[in-house]
């Protein structure tokens, strides 16, 4: 076990690892500490704790010191050039003609380099643009396109559910997350309810698969037979999988009757089949398109380098 605190970046949402040293470190203090792009300025986001030494990529840097009130005035007064440099690179960008929509910009906490980040819907031949912001700005520039996912994440936004979006406000990485999740928790297969902001699959699909995969595992499917315990025979018309109930339409007195039972007073053989997916050839196509593209680009690219 090894003591570590856990540091987030602005832009990468990301969560290192470093070494606490002697510091006394808190939730929600910031921190000067060192990575790959260079000396940054991050916000603890879990206080020093112990952690198995196989969760930690070595070796594990230390934190630098904890952030002095010159250093908070460096980062407020990073995020003003931030502004101006995000205005010029878009005059560059009309400048050279490029089919690229710029999302932030970033100075690491030395200046020592200024990241762009923009998506695009192909590959894009930046180097003219490169070239051009390095004479402006006289340091390192890196320009990274990143995915709608990313998009998102940066600049944050409400959910259909009325909150602040997962992924900017405490999501570290991106889960992959298929249409089979939406069916297990009996959710519409409509595209636009069970798309995020981005467009993407929702990213909190992924929170109770688990918990929807036990349970379901419990439960007969549409259409099985079962008997139930006080001695009627019937077919299964439809099951609320949180509270393990199950609607049956049984032979009562030579008449249909459909009544509700606790899955502990129901027999039956559990089909090991998929159910027809209730949708249109039109929505299970897009439905399977935003699957592909959450799968293909479901890695960040923000916390690369």
């Amino acid at each position: 076990m090894t003591k570590v605190v856990g540091v987030r970046f602005r832009v990468a949402g990301k969560i290192y690892f470093f070494n606490p040293l002697k510091y006394h470190i808190k939730r929600g203090d910031h921190v000067i500490v060192e990575t790959a792009r260079g000396v940054e300025y991050g916000t603890v986001v879990s206080g020093v704790r112990e952690v198995p030494d196989e969760k930690i990529t070595q070796p594990l840097k230390p934190v630098i010191r904890i952030a002095t009130k010159e250093d908070d005035k460096h980062e407020a007064d990073n995020k003003e050039k931030e502004k101006d440099a995000f205005q010029i690179c878009l005059k560059k960008i009309a400048k050279h003609g490029l089919q690229m929509k710029l999302i932030e910009a970033e100075y690491t906490f030395d200046n020592n380099k200024l990241l762009f980040y923009f998506t695009a819907d192909g590959r894009i031949d930046f180097r003219e643009l490169v070239k051009d912001l390095a004479s402006v700005f006289r340091t390192r520039i890196e320009l990274r396109q990143i995915g709608v996912r990313d998009e998102t994440k940066i600049l944050g936004g409400i959910g259909i559910c009325g909150r602040a979006l997962c992924c900017h406000s405490y999501l570290s990485e991106f889960a992959p997350v298929s249409i089979r999740m939406a069916k297990e928790q009996n959710l519409s297969l409509n595209p636009t309810k069970i798309s995020g902001v981005c467009g993407r699959l929702m990213c909190c699909l992924k929170n109770e698969e688990e918990t929807y995969e036990y349970l379901n595992k419990k439960l007969p499917n549409i259409g099985d037979s079962v008997s139930t315990f006080d001695g009627l025979k019937g077919e299964v018309q439809s099951v609320n999988v949180l509270r393990q109930l199950v609607k049956v339409l049984v032979d009562a007195d030579d008449e249909k009757e459909l009544r509700e039972y606790k899955v502990q007073e129901l027999k039956f053989r559990r089909r090991n089949k998929k159910d027809k997916m209730n949708v249109s050839e039109k929505e299970l196509k897009e439905l399977e398109k935003l699957e592909k593209e959450d799968l293909q680009g479901g890695k960040s690219k923000l916390d690369e380098g």
